[in-house]
């Protein structure tokens, strides 16, 4: 058989187990919302971790991380960082959320909204802004997975064809078996991956230059700009790396997918744990830090430093172990991808269709159209990642810079009581405006910070300033954090 041939036949039958993992998962179980969404809340250790170490390793994590220190250097350490901090924010804000999802049965982001502040259009706004940045980011791992498979299969698949064939699977593992499906196959996806990033971060540096010590040292001598801040950019300075750790530490905690995630765990404390191991499981991304420093010096130039890695490897390995890593990093994609378009369609359904246009639906109801928004929420971000030649990162820190606006009004409504309603809403509107303005018109960063993160300080004043401005007693309607507390 040729490398081509080799190659695919291994992508494929990773991508098919992984698949029929996803299918197996609920068989045995009958799928009602609360089965489908949060999996009856009984997730133990292993797989609300595995569903946690999901947002890790995406197909973001796989190629937009190598791509970021292949293209920019310096700038690119900001992922370390985030994911680190981003899991300190969660041991603080993640389980009180588990509590009162236990308390209240809340089952997505927008149903804290709708409890907490007692309005249904909150709630909604919250649903809709959810779905509009999370489809960004569900975008993203297609295209990831569009360049894996056509890379590492040597052509023999096309990028078009990869991403319709995985959507298809997507699709029907997900409308099967809802969030147990993204557990069972996280748990082949995570063991492939550690493989595959600890196999490219070790063995390309000893082969090109016969050790990691020595791969810096050469980078050092021929481009010392390129392993500092601004790296190879120029505006991209320690105030944006600061600034941009910050948004996506507390954007991270609050994207909406990772609620789900969490109050699919048995207890408060498994997801206290969660928080804890996860940064040390983040370590393995070096390998991929150490893959995209190596492509700098072997392969220079490429217009498009998101294929840096697979360009690299497939230069280094034979065609099965290409497979296998081609493979890996499929389900890298198809994993969050899953869990993205499952909340996204549970958001929309539950959260915006229902109390908005049909307050009558029961929850079966409800998780009928949710399924369908499942397949059009599909079809809608494959075909902007057919058509949209935006970069991996790029569409990471848009979603993160929307996402980022839920945080003020979940960390006050947790631990401050005097927050209202009307200063969330107030709040969140101009955060989302802020990063509308300044994202879309290409001025992030602003001033050498984050565009996302002056939005979140924004939002941030107005909360509370309009939240301390409303009188007391014409709040009685909304609920208090008394009322809240678990």
């Amino acid at each position: 058989m040729g490398p081509s041939t080799v190659a695919l036949t291994m992508i494929f039958g990773i991508v098919l187990l992984g698949s029929v993992l996803g299918f197996y998962a609920g068989t045995r179980r009958k799928m009602s919302l609360e089965q489908w969404t949060v999996g009856g809340r009984t997730f133990g250790m292993l797989f609300a971790w595995l569903l946690a170490a999901g947002e890790i390793y995406t197909a973001f994590s796989f190629l937009g991380a190598s791509g970021w220190v292949y293209s920019r250097g310096g700038p690119a350490l900001y992922i370390f960082a985030y994911l680190a901090l981003g899991q300190v924010v969660g041991f603080y804000v993640l389980p009180p959320m588990w509590e009162l999802g236990r308390k209240h049965g809340l089952q997505t982001l927008p149903d804290f909204f709708a409890v907490r502040y007692r309005s249904r259009y909150l709630a909604a706004l919250v649903a809709v802004i959810g779905v509009a940045f999370m489809v960004p980011y569900l975008q993203l791992q297609l295209t990831g997975l569009g360049y894996i498979t056509e890379v590492a299969s040597f052509g023999g698949i096309g990028r078009t064809s990869a991403m319709v064939v995985a959507v298809a699977f997507i699709t029907g593992f997900v409308l099967m078996s809802g969030i147990r499906a993204v557990a069972w196959v996280s748990v082949l996806k995570d063991f492939l991956m550690i493989v595959a990033v600890v196999t490219i971060g070790i063995a390309i540096p000893h082969l090109y230059f016969g050790g990691i010590g020595r791969m810096f040292t050469v980078l050092a001598r021929r481009a010392p700009q390129h392993l500092v801040m601004p790296g190879a950019t120029h505006d991209l300075t320690h105030s944006w790396f600061i600034s941009t750790v910050l948004l996506a530490a507390f954007g991270g905690c609050v994207w909406p997918h990772n609620f789900g995630a969490s109050f699919a765990a048995k207890s408060a404390d498994v997801v206290r744990r969660n928080c804890a191991v996860l940064p040390i499981y983040t370590l393995s991304l070096a390998f991929v830090f150490f893959a995209g420093s190596a492509a700098f010096v072997v392969v220079p130039g490429l217009g498009d430093g998101d294929l840096a890695l697979l360009t690299l490897a497939r230069r280094a390995f034979p065609p099965w172990v290409l497979g296998m890593i081609g493979g890996a990093g499929a389900l890298t994609a198809m994993v969050p991808a899953a869990i993205l378009v499952l909340t996204a369609a549970t958001l929309f359904a539950k959260n915006f269709f229902r109390p908005m246009l049909a307050p009558a639906m029961t929850d079966q109801q409800v998780a009928r159209l949710a399924r369908i928004t499942v397949i059009a929420l599909s079809l809608l971000s494959l075909y902007f990642a057919l058509y949209s030649s935006t970069t991996l990162v790029s569409l990471l820190l848009l979603g993160y810079a929307g996402v980022a606006q839920f945080f003020p009004g979940v960390v006050l409504g947790l631990f401050w009581r005097r927050v209202k309603m009307l200063g969330v809403f107030c709040g969140l509107t101009a955060g989302i405006a802020c990063t509308a303005i300044l994202v879309l018109g290409k001025r992030d960063p602003f001033d050498g910070l984050s565009a996302g993160f002056i939005a979140l300080c924004i939002n941030f004043t107005v909360t509370v300033i309009a939240s301390v401005l409303r009188p007391a007693e014409s709040d009685r309607r909304e609920a208090g954090l008394a009322e809240m507390n678990p």
